[in-house]
């Protein structure tokens, strides 16, 4: 039953602007979707989550084997050799961070600036490697 104040109204036709296209149904929809209220909360939660690793602290002996493939990759950098390196990536928002290794080939060992530079452009301190291995190495060390 309809009251009776909306009667004379009722069959007219619904109103369309002459201005505005008619908005699809996807977009109406999305007007009256939830929003977040704490905006950059569910980032700030997944941070949170997110884990990292500590640096490895290497006794002694573990330097002095690093640092015999070392020279030995810097022994025979003109031939460009190809190694796979260990490294540690600090993380720039949180204490810690990850240890990555790739395959790369070696351009140059840099002991005044403490770097190693790769072919592909890449550098790293020579103080975040924490192992190298490849086919060089294996032939040369001890």
């Amino acid at each position: 039953m309809i009251p009776e104040k909306y009667i004379n109204i009722i069959d007219m036709p619904h109103h369309q602007s002459p201005t505005r296209p008619k908005m699809d149904r996807v977009n109406r929809a999305a007007q009256f979707s939830p929003f977040a209220a704490l905006v950059g909360y569910d980032d700030l939660i997944d941070e949170t989550n997110r884990t990292t690793e500590e640096m490895i602290d290497f006794g002694e002996d573990d330097k002095k084997i690093l640092d015999e493939k070392l020279r030995i990759i810097s022994e025979h950098e003109k031939e460009h050799p190809v190694v796979t390196v260990t490294y540690f990536t600090e993380d720039k928002r949180k204490e810690g961070g990850s240890y990555t290794t790739e395959t790369k080939t070696v351009k140059r060992v840099d002991f005044v600036r403490r770097t190693i530079l790769f072919t592909d452009k890449t550098e790293l301190p020579l103080h975040s490697i924490t192992d190298f291995s490849g086919e060089i190495i294996e032939k040369n060390i001890f």
